[in-house]
């Protein structure tokens, strides 16, 4: 079973592949220094910038169908209300893990 579902994207380019593989690309692009700054954000208990960043990233792994929601909205909770912080590090690693192995799979499948 893949880690990534790719529905929204082929469904956004009606058929181009070529459009796939550049949205594929930019995702690749754009999600690991996003992340990483996340994950810094929560090391240093500066829930702002995590914020900013999961939320900048929200529609993109939804789009990938990473199914991480629930780990964003722990980040985006911690926030807004100071909730769940003891589920943040958890989040950010769950997050991260799974973006990677979609990440591993993309590049094998899309020969990047």
């Amino acid at each position: 079973m893949s880690n990534y579902n790719l529905e929204s994207v082929e469904e956004m380019a009606g058929g181009d592949q070529d459009f796939v593989k550049v949205v594929v690309q930019t995702f690749l692009e754009e999600i690991p220094p996003d992340l990483e700054g996340m994950n810094q954000a929560i090391l240093e208990g500066n829930s702002a910038q995590a914020y900013q960043y999961a939320h900048k990233m929200k529609p993109n792994l939804q789009m990938f169908g990473l199914e991480l929601m629930p780990q964003i909205r722990i980040i985006e909770d911690w926030s807004k209300a100071g909730k769940n912080e003891d589920e943040v590090h958890e989040a950010g690693r769950i997050i991260t893990a799974k973006y990677k192995k979609a990440e591993l799979e993309l590049k094998e499948d899309f020969d990047l």
